[in-house]
């Protein structure tokens, strides 16, 4: 199995799966280098117009899955507390930290690389 680089976040995927070629360009770069977190899979399939729901699962289970533990809970509310991002956001960059790999996200707004050298954009649209 290959190493594990990077956290996808949601928006990644939502641009891929809209067709959004630089996304997909990263994806199929970096695909076994590339997990997920129990927030980007619930955010993705909240998201998903009905029709889509089990294609989008069945994409999604083709990632490596990290789940969610007490480290990255408490990581995750230390990071609330002290950025005041919104939880969802805390736990991608308490998942990422934990784990050693680089979040791969658009969010530049919450996640400005400047600030976060774990962040990742890999490209703008």
């Amino acid at each position: 199995m290959a190493a594990l680089n990077y956290l996808l976040d949601t928006t990644v995927l939502i641009d891929a799966s809209n067709g959004i070629s630089p996304a997909e360009d990263f994806l199929v770069k970096h695909h076994l280098a590339c997990a997920i977190s129990p927030v980007t899979r619930a955010e993705l399939l909240a998201g998903a117009e009905e029709e889509r729901v089990a294609a989008f699962s069945e994409w999604l289970s083709a990632f490596q899955y990290l789940p969610l533990d007490e480290p990255c809970a408490d990581l995750a509310a230390k990071f609330r507390r002290e950025h005041k991002w919104k939880l969802p956001d805390a736990f991608q960059a308490a998942m990422a930290i934990r784990h050693n790999l680089r979040l791969v996200t658009r969010n530049t707004r919450d996640f400005p690389p400047t600030k976060h050298s774990f962040v990742v954009v890999p490209y703008r649209i």
